[in-house]
């Protein structure tokens, strides 16, 4: 198991900036890589940005390329999401994912075994 636990979650206002983490524990040596997704309500969950653990490849949402950037650091086995410029269409719940089967930055939820309970982010108009 890879618990996962997210924070830095919040209100902002639309232009604003958040930056979310997430923390892996257990058996992280598992990881090939990390992902974060949104799900609003009424909607499905959807794929934001991703990042492989060990070269750093990166994939990212078109409609998030150019305001969010994801990292990690490797000796706090921590993922990060800095969230600028946002908009009132990136509230939702985010939940951050981890992958140990497939060695790529994949979007696809379907390809992830783990997932943290979620941050809210509610960007205000």
């Amino acid at each position: 198991q890879v618990p996962l636990v997210e924070s830095g979650g919040g209100l902002v206002q639309a232009g604003g900036s958040l930056r979310l983490s997430c923390a892996a524990s257990g058996r992280t040596f598992t990881i090939y890589g990390m992902g974060w997704f949104r799900q609003a309500p009424g909607k499905e969950r959807e794929f934001v940005a991703a990042i492989t653990w060990s070269g750093g490849n990166t994939r990212y949402a078109d409609s998030v390329k150019g305001r969010f950037t994801i990292s990690r650091d490797n000796a706090k086995i921590t993922v990060y999401l800095q969230m600028n410029s946002l908009k009132p269409e990136d509230t939702a719940v985010y939940y951050c994912a981890a992958n140990g089967m497939y060695r790529s930055a994949t979007n696809d939820r379907h390809e992830y075994q783990y997932w943290g309970q979620g941050t809210q982010v509610t960007v205000s108009s």
